[in-house]
């Protein structure tokens, strides 16, 4: 877990030789009476959308993605604008100790009253691939980001909405949440799946406060381009909802 600190004072306290990560500790505590907006899967486009958003209305946000230099700049940004404190977090949806690392950052920073999970894999060619040409880890890395990288930052957070009562979970989605594509296995089973978890975790989880939801955005988010589905295919959590 690497943590970049906007407007607020981290000191060093252990170097992770192994892995060449650098742990922060924050020394001051969050002073926002709203608590932390957790915003994983951050790009130019939706997720820097969300962040500035909630960073706007008083949160302590918290901007989580695999690119921590964009995510940087993402956040001196934010922080600029908004005179909020923001903090990004490096992390690898697919991946539980990075998971589990990131979120030890995030939970530091207080109570997460909003889990937003926009993250989501996006494989490298933008035109539909016919099924007997789907690689095995392209498929599996789609339901990894998708669904299990969802899975793990719930259960990263549920504990401490669940002993306070209250909080809320958003997972964005899209049309191939709902509808298959032929073309696209691999991103339809991602999306079907997180769908199904958060359906689950509502009917679990609302009887004692946490709210869930699962929002679809049915369009394209970004400037026109070429290709029906514009620019689908490029990283991970660039927005784009397909």
């Amino acid at each position: 877990m690497i943590c970049h600190p906007i407007n607020s004072t981290f000191e060093p306290t252990s170097l992770w030789k192994t892995q060449g990560l650098l742990k922060m500790r924050r020394i001051t505590s969050s002073n926002t009476a709203k608590g932390v907006a957790a915003i994983v899967g951050v790009g130019p486009q939706l997720g820097l959308s969300i962040a500035r958003k909630f960073a706007h209305e008083g949160y302590t946000v918290a901007i989580l993605a695999r690119d921590l230099g964009r995510l940087s700049r993402f956040a001196d940004e934010i922080a600029r604008e908004e005179k909020a404190q923001v903090f990004a977090i490096r992390i690898d949806c697919s991946d539980y100790r990075s998971v589990r690392e990131a979120f030890e950052g995030v939970l530091s920073l207080g109570f997460v009253e909003v889990l937003v999970y926009n993250a989501y894999y996006q494989p490298v060619s933008s035109h539909p691939t016919t099924f007997s040409d789907i690689k095995i880890d392209s498929f599996e890395k789609s339901l990894a980001v998708s669904s299990l990288g969802a899975f793990l930052c719930a259960q990263q957070v549920l504990p401490g909405k669940v002993e306070r009562r209250r909080g809320t979970i958003l997972f964005t989605g899209r049309s191939v949440s709902l509808s298959g594509i032929p073309g696209f296995s691999e991103l339809c089973c991602g999306k079907f799946a997180l769908r199904a978890l958060s359906q689950c975790l509502s009917r679990e989880f609302q009887s004692v406060g946490v709210h869930d939801a699962h929002i679809i955005i049915d369009g394209v988010i970004g400037p026109p381009s070429k290709g029906w589905l514009g620019s689908y295919g490029k990283a991970e959590s660039e927005g784009t909802k397909p």
